[in-house]
Order: C-alpha cells, then structure tokens, then sequence
C-alpha cells in the first residue's frame, strides 16, 4: 500500500468523465492533498470586502482531482478514510450577494478573514472564541456521464455536500458511477455548523490525507461513519441555546429560526447583523426537531454557548 502527493498544480472546476486523471492509485492506497480554499487563491490573508464584486465565477471550486482508483467498477463503493486534516493558517467567511439562507435579509457583500495559527480555535472576537474541526466540503466520485457539470449542487455521487461530520477519523462511503471512481477534493473549511447557513463556512486552504478502499457493495448515496466520541467534542460540556422556526414548510422554518438566532445575537451578544449571520454559519447548528405532526414542524437553530466567557452567558 503505497503513499501518493497530489500535485499541486493539478485543479478542474466542473465534473466531467473526460478530464483524465491525475494520480492513479491501487486499492488501499494513501493520497496527501494541499487545497486551494475555494475562491482559487482569489481571496487571501490580506484581502477586503472589495474583493467579492471582482469573483471570477469560473474559478470557485478549483478541486484536486480526478485520482483513479483500480479496480472500482460503477455500482461498487468507495471508501474514502480521513487520516489527516488540517489549514495552511487562515481562512475566511463572507455574505455573497444572491446566496445564502438569507440571501433577501443580507444584500450587500461582506467579509472576514480569520487567523487560524491557533490551530485548535480561532477568535471571532476577543471574546468569541471558536473551535475549529476541519473538514473538506467537498468530496465526490465523478457523476455518471457528467460533461462540464457544475461542482455545486451535491448528489448522490457526493460532491459538494459540506458535511462538517467529515473531519478526521471519519470514513465516508460514495457510490462509484464511473470506472475508476474519478474522485476529487476541495472546498476544505477550519468549521461550520450544520446548515452553513450564510452559505460560506470559515473557507480556508488545507491539507489532508485520505486511504481510499474498494468495496463491492452498492449504496444509493453517500454514507458517513465517525470515529467514537461526540461529534461536537469541543463545546459539547457546555450548554446550548436554541431558538426554533414553526410551521409547514421546512425551509421557511429554518430562516425563521435562524432570524431568531441573529436577533438573540445581536441584542445579547452585541454583535452587528453581519457578524451574527457569519457566526450562525461558522457554529449555529440547523436541526429538525419535529417533522411528523400534521404539517407543522419544528426547525431549531442549536447555539452552542462555549464559544463564549462563562461571564457573559
């Protein structure tokens, strides 16, 4: 079983069965990856808000990929262990005009870049402190037939999933779709919450290892296992506080609470409305609580309370 480094130089920005390879390894291999945060280096330590206007489009989610792994058929599975995971020492989140939960609510760009040296938190404030768990926000095999396909939306080849579960020691499962496999890999983030509501998590470049394992079992979308423990290890001895979204459409409901949420924020915790709809995103934990009773369900939005001071709960 042998050990692969990703060249760095090596990104494609769409899915499509045509783009050849770049590493081909066997099964049980291991892959090293450095990747590029998910503006293609647009974006950087030293930027500000007046960046965002100038995006190429073309140039997000610049993935490192495709590896061929022998031997994976379409219709086997592929296993993909997160050995490693871990930034290059800083990162960033923004409101992007046209995206996000609240994308009506928040109109104008806005920016923040953070310093990761820390490696296990990052400030969001001098008394905000966040715990970082890095993950990659994308990960997926090639769709079948892709030509040209945009890397977000995810599917159930994977892809652009920001499953923030994903971090080291968990093992996640993809349904195989062409031969080889043809996975790819980018969009790392330091953290989000479940949802990344404002629709940036803390974007940052990265470095990971994965082993990659075929499996000829068929699986109809993406499966994920962790390692033992809590998946919130960091701020799970704390308490949480949580504020809900009521009533017959699921989405509706999740920016109702997350609305709730930015309130609760900016009257308790004195933070400006952009500060409070990044934060939901980085740490705030979208979660139904209740989807069978009549048409009326319940979407919490989960703040966990140890990113700040015992004295200001």
């Amino acid at each position: 079983m042998a050990t692969h480094y990703f060249p760095t130089d090596q990104v494609h920005y769409t899915w499509d069965a045509s783009n050849e390879p770049i590493l081909t390894i066997a099964d049980g291999d291991t892959v090293v990856f450095e990747t590029r945060d998910v503006s293609d280096n647009q974006i950087g330590p030293d930027s500000d808000v007046s960046v965002i206007a100038t995006l190429d489009w073309d140039r997000v989610y610049p993935l490192a990929g495709p590896v061929y792994v022998e031997g994976a058929e379409p219709g086997d599975t592929l296993a993909i262990e997160i050995l490693d995971i871990h930034t290059k020492g800083w990162g960033w989140t923004a409101i992007l005009p046209g995206l996000g939960l609240l994308a009506d609510d928040f109109t104008e760009p806005y920016l923040r870049i953070f310093d990761l040296t820390e490696g296990d938190v990052t400030h969001f404030r001098d008394d905000i402190t966040v715990p970082l768990d890095p993950f990659m926000g994308t990960m997926g095999v090639c769709p079948a037939g892709a030509s040209g396909t945009p890397i977000m939306p995810p599917g159930v080849f994977g892809g652009n999933m920001d499953t923030r579960q994903l971090v080291r020691g968990t093992t996640l499962y993809l349904p195989i779709q062409e031969r080889g496999a043809l996975f790819s890999t980018g969009d790392a983030h330091g953290c989000q919450g479940d949802g990344e509501i404002c629709v940036t998590g803390l974007e940052a470049p990265m470095y990971a290892t994965m082993r990659f394992a075929v499996q000829k079992r068929s699986i109809p979308a993406p499966q994920w296992r962790t390692a033992p423990g809590p998946l919130t290890p960091a701020v799970d001895e704390g308490t949480f506080f949580a504020t809900t979204g009521v009533g017959p459409d699921l989405y509706a409901n999740a920016q109702n609470a997350t609305r709730a949420m930015i309130d609760y924020l900016v009257t308790e915790k004195d933070l400006s409305r952009e500060d409070a709809y990044l934060l939901c995103s980085l740490v705030v934990d979208l979660k139904i609580s209740e989807i069978v009773d009549a048409g009326q369900f319940v979407v919490s939005a989960v703040l966990p309370e140890a990113i700040f001071p015992i004295e200001l709960l």
